[in-house]
């Protein structure tokens, strides 16, 4: 029984090593010999662990700025100042103003990885809150899967309501935003909450991946 005890033990110490490496189905083949529930918690831990690896590959990353706006604009009645629109930016007959206004109420809402409404919020969440109530139309949750939902176009045919794509370091697109007008861009920054920033930022031009129009 002793013998038999430490021949089990062994192979699960080895086959420990081998999930640690990555080597998961060697690992299985070494445990033919031990309890299959032994087998599901090795298997599960590595799933975790896998999934954990994955998420940080497409994880948001913490980016320091100075955005354009980052606090809800206060905005005299439309008489007074007709040139406005309802984000306190200049205003045009073309501008979609049912957008700007769906903007301004998530402005200052601190960001929250996870979140989806005014007490916190992340970028996707914000991002798909808006083209819901403004265009009626459900977009993915993550910022990646967001990319089914449109067509993409190039930084010179961006136009307002379009959906811009960032990438982190990684190289992963991680971040949403939605383009307004003028190089400007309302968005979930990690640092700065629901802002308005500028698409030539230093950091965003460089992690710029492409724009997205809605496919509806």
């Amino acid at each position: 029984m002793g013998e038999a005890y430490k021949g089990m033990a062994a192979r699960s110490a080895r086959a420990a090593w081998l999930v640690r490496r990555g080597k998961a189905l060697v690992a299985a083949a070494v445990l033919t010999l031990v309890s299959c529930g032994q087998l599901r918690t090795f298997m599960s831990r590595d799933l975790e662990e896998e999934d954990f690896i994955i998420g940080q590959l497409y994880a948001d990353e913490l980016v320091k700025e100075t955005p354009v706006l980052s606090r809800p604009a206060v905005v005299k009645p439309a008489p007074a100042a007709p040139n406005v629109n309802p984000l306190g930016l200049e205003y045009s007959a073309r501008d979609n103003a049912a957008l700007y206004a769906e903007v301004n109420g998530w402005m200052g809402v601190p960001y929250k990885y996870g979140g989806n409404d005014r007490r916190g919020v992340d970028c996707s969440a914000f991002v798909g809150a808006v083209v819901k109530s403004v265009y009626g139309v459900t977009l993915h949750r993550t910022a990646n899967e967001m990319l089914r939902d449109v067509e993409l176009v190039g930084t010179k045919q961006l136009r307002e309501g379009d959906i811009l794509f960032f990438t982190n370091s990684n190289g992963k697109v991680s971040h949403v935003g939605i383009y307004l007008k003028d190089g400007l861009f309302a968005h979930a920054s990690t640092s700065a909450g629901v802002c308005v920033s500028r698409t030539d930022d230093k950091y965003w031009s460089k992690h710029f991946y492409k724009g997205g129009r809605l496919k509806h």
